[in-house]
């Protein structure tokens, strides 16, 4: 995928993150800012690069991370709390800003790819196009809005890693005052393991 240059340096933004929040296992809380290849919306499909992501609300992290589309069609919207225990979340803060390319608005449609890319369930043309960016161009990484909340997403290429991010120590998310605010947002309640 060959990507017009004009118009990539036009959707050029320099973002300085500050509190957003990034949800992940707690399995990695001991590397609060670890990227991995993964399968995922933005991730390489030639593994040649790594991600992270974070949200600028705890309802889109959690609604991104643990809630997805697994309530779809249902109308008991559970979540054991057993489960949300193997959750935590962090604070992600830059000290600089980092250059990421805008697709929260025209940035699909005027660069002629699919809207499927930042906006459909399915991920391959996401992570096509983020190869083509991260090749492409010296983008530290995308904005996003997110499908399920419309809520700004950042995702993060390695080389923008480590020293331009700092991140708070992850808390198990059960734990956060916001926690069952966001799910409430969501519709699905925290119910205790029975």
């Amino acid at each position: 995928m060959i990507l017009d240059q004009a118009i990539l340096a036009d959707l050029a933004v320099a973002i300085t993150p500050k509190a957003y929040v990034r949800v992940t296992p707690m399995s990695h809380a001991a590397t609060p800012l670890g990227a991995g290849f993964g399968v995922t919306r933005f991730a390489s499909p030639t593994k040649t690069f790594k991600v992270i992501y974070f949200a600028r609300d705890l309802t889109t992290g959690v609604a991104e991370t643990l809630v997805r589309d697994r309530f779809q069609g249902r109308a008991r919207r559970k979540l054991l709390d057993a489960e949300a225990a193997l959750w935590g979340a962090t604070e992600v803060n830059a000290g600089a800003p980092l250059t990421l390319i805008d697709l929260r608005t025209t940035g699909l449609v005027r660069l002629g790819v699919s809207t499927e890319a930042a906006r459909g369930k399915a991920q391959g043309q996401g992570r096509k196009l983020s190869q083509a960016i991260h090749d492409q161009t010296d983008a530290q990484g995308l904005i996003y809005n997110s499908r399920l909340t419309g809520g700004a997403c950042i995702c993060v290429y390695d080389r923008a890693l480590p020293g331009g991010l700092v991140a708070t120590p992850v808390v198990e998310v059960t734990l956060l005052a916001g926690f069952v605010d966001a799910l409430r947002e969501l519709n699905v309640t925290l119910i205790a393991m029975p």
